[in-house]
């Protein structure tokens, strides 16, 4: 009994199984067709309205079309009314026909005129150019000859320009005949000197600074005695020059012209009437100098030794500006530890 039972139920589940399946595909093919006709009918009416609105819009499109073609229409026969009045109205009243004839006879003339004497100019100016030319050529050849005088030929012996086995001499031995040889040039011999005293400031070459120096000779010695080293005097000898700041930089440069105007700025507006008083930093916060030796304190004269030294007086200050420097670098701090003094020592 038990495995008839067992039979029994699984056929009952197997059966039950394959009615669950059918109704499932029953089911999804009655939904899938469902939608298919809703998305058929959604598609259709989105057609015929689209269809509609497409239509109108292309109405509105044509009506506006035609409107501005006859508007342009209109417009072009108005231009074409308007030409044709202000042609005969300029012609009777304004312009006179045989007037304007009789001025563009006129201009034709005067241009005429104009041409030819442009046309003269021209063949002037260009008979002065030939002429130039001419002589320019004829001075360049003279100087040849001058300068090849010595190819002139001589009694003895032909030169190169006058072949015996030409009927005639060529034009460049009469040139040579007639004229004169080049004196000699006597060769000027300039002074190591001279480049540095004149050349450099007038500005004609660029300043040569010394950047190597010299080389000791190999069995130079140092002499004996309290001396220096030679390496160091000849390095004290060729040390190349440090222009300052005056002499290295332009007068046209943009700190010269702004250290030129502070000047005038301050002569045009000053901080004070009064040029004998000093300054003052009273408006300053930090903390101000005591008096010096004997100040005067709330219980009388303090000893020496206290923590300032320096005496002021609040009273007397009158300005709220401090001292402005405006002077360039001195050339003596510039060159301090690079010179040598008397005794051989470093400054």
């Amino acid at each position: 009994y038990l495995y008839i039972f067992r039979a029994l139920d699984e056929e009952r589940n197997t059966k039950y199984k394959a009615a669950v399946k059918i109704q499932r595909w029953f089911r999804a093919c009655r939904v899938t067709a469902y939608l298919r006709h809703l998305s058929k009918m959604a598609i259709l009416i989105q057609k015929w309205w689209r269809g509609y609105l497409r239509r109108k819009h292309f109405r509105e499109i044509v009506e506006r079309a035609y409107f501005i073609k006859k508007l342009k229409f209109y417009n072009e026969m108005a231009v074409r009314i308007q030409k044709l009045w202000r042609g005969y109205c300029v012609r009777k009243y304004i312009h006179n026909f045989y007037a304007l004839k009789k001025y563009l006879k006129a201009v034709s003339v005067n241009n005429e005129l104009v041409r030819s004497e442009l046309q003269e100019y021209a063949e002037m100016k260009e008979n002065e150019e030939k002429m130039k030319d001419l002589e320019k050529n004829e001075k360049k050849e003279k100087y040849q000859a001058r300068k090849m005088h010595y190819l002139l030929s001589t009694e003895q012996i032909p030169g190169i320009y006058n072949s015996p086995f030409r009927k005639s001499p060529d034009p460049m031995e009469l040139l040579l005949r007639k004229s004169k040889p080049l004196p000699h040039r006597k060769q000027q011999v300039k002074s190591p000197f001279a480049d540095e005293l004149y050349d450099w400031p007038t500005c004609k070459k660029p300043p040569a600074f010394i950047t190597a120096l010299p080389l000791l000779p190999a069995d130079r010695q140092k002499p004996q005695g309290p001396f220096r080293d030679p390496a160091e005097v000849l390095r004290q000898r060729y040390k190349p020059l440090e222009p300052t700041l005056r002499v290295r930089e332009s007068m046209y440069s943009p700190p010269a012209k702004a250290r030129e105007a502070t000047p005038r700025d301050e002569w045009r507006s000053p901080i004070h009437d009064n040029e004998f008083l000093p300054f003052s930093s009273y408006h300053k916060k930090y903390e101000k100098y005591e008096p010096s030796l004997f100040k005067s304190g709330k219980y009388g004269q303090e000893a020496y030794g206290t923590k300032y030294f320096r005496e002021v007086y609040p009273k007397k200050w009158i300005a709220d500006k401090d001292f402005e420097t405006q002077f360039s670098s001195i050339v003596l701090f510039e060159k301090f530890g690079k010179t040598y003094s008397s005794t051989g020592k470093i400054v």
